[in-house]
């Protein structure tokens, strides 16, 4: 079992944003000393829910700030970038990190983050797909040829080239089974914001894909889950941190759908009304140090991950009120999963 962090770097309305900046990058080099695998930092557009639009810009200073810690975007949203000026920023932060990056890639979740770009959502599927088969195509080159509807290079000279060979390990974020097939044939590490019942169906389906495509059990890639998570001496303490700082990140998750009046389908399942809801999904996990031990031994069991992605820091919580949630995980909760 292997912990590691997920990040909204969503807006914390209480400090000045480069203040913000600074603290998360200080809570990065606690994540870096407590031994978490990896870093994983979502990107978002014209919201609050994500102040690291850019995540190669974010990512190269955790690049600098740590020495263990693997990071990478959870995802790149590949229909806004040129294809060649990416491939060449994934090379430069895997040479930068001595070879620590994870490589997120997806086609967006909003429709209304890729519409602010002047894309059409219905393409997103298309165009990523085939950025996606250029990038992986490209960090395996020296010189790259490619013909698509959308992106075309003859001969074009990769002078970057990635530390990891044949390239970081890939990582997804899946909510349908129906792409598990693609995740197999390419080892892709997978994470879900499921609660464990539903991640259940997608970790055997995984399983046993990997099984018939007789690929060794010990080469199995990562599949996750992520969790809003606070952690004090009592659960008391735990729920006046989390209450309304679940509130301040739902608040943030859900502007821009207000701005437009349109919300996800899923909306209930992915930022329930309050924190008890989203407790009672599986979603967030608040309490001391022997109930979260508890519902995480319970939640593995139930969902068959083999990684857990921890939210420590969302809405206000301050730099202080995350590391204590840091510092009693990693002491007092993932000793008994080690």
């Amino acid at each position: 079992m292997r912990f590691g962090v997920f990040d909204h770097v969503d807006r914390n309305a209480r400090v000045p944003l480069g203040e913000f900046y600074a603290d998360r990058l200080a809570l990065v080099e606690e994540y870096d000393r407590s031994g978490f695998y990896g870093y994983h930092v979502a990107e978002h557009h014209a919201t609050p829910l994500g102040l690291a639009p850019s995540p190669s810009v974010y990512l190269s200073a955790v690049a600098q700030r740590t020495k263990r810690l693997r990071f990478g975007p959870l995802v790149y949203t590949l229909p806004l970038y040129h294809p060649i000026r990416l491939l060449d920023e994934i090379c430069m932060l895997d040479q930068m990190s001595g070879g620590r990056l994870l490589l997120g890639i997806g086609r967006g979740i909003s429709p209304l983050e890729l519409r602010y770009w002047g894309l059409d959502p219905e393409t997103g599927p298309e165009q990523f797909a085939e950025a996606r088969d250029l990038i992986l195509r490209g960090l395996q080159s020296d010189r790259l040829t490619f013909e698509g509807k959308y992106y075309s290079f003859h001969d074009f000279p990769i002078e970057v080239p990635p530390a990891q060979k044949p390239f970081p390990s890939l990582w997804y974020g899946l909510s349908r089974p129906e792409t598990i097939g693609w995740c197999v044939e390419h080892n892709v590490n997978v994470v879900t914001n499921m609660a464990p019942q539903p991640t259940r169906q997608i970790t055997d389906r995984y399983r046993a894909a990997w099984q018939s495509a007789g690929r060794p059990e010990s080469a199995m890639p990562m599949m996750g889950f992520t969790r809003h998570l606070v952690i004090a001496r009592t659960d008391k303490e735990a729920y006046e941190i989390a209450r309304p700082n679940y509130a301040r990140w739902r608040d943030s998750f859900l502007k821009l759908w207000r701005k437009h009046d349109v919300y996800p389908p899923n909306v209930a399942s992915l930022a329930p009304d309050t924190l008890e809801g989203a407790e009672e999904l599986g979603r967030a996990v608040i309490g001391s140090p022997e109930k979260i031990r508890a519902i995480f031994a319970r939640q593995i069991e139930e969902s068959g991950v083999n990684y857990v992605l921890c939210r420590f820091a969302f809405g206000d919580i301050s730099r202080d009120e995350a590391q204590q949630s840091v510092r009693l995980f990693t002491n007092e909760v993932m000793p008994a999963f080690a």
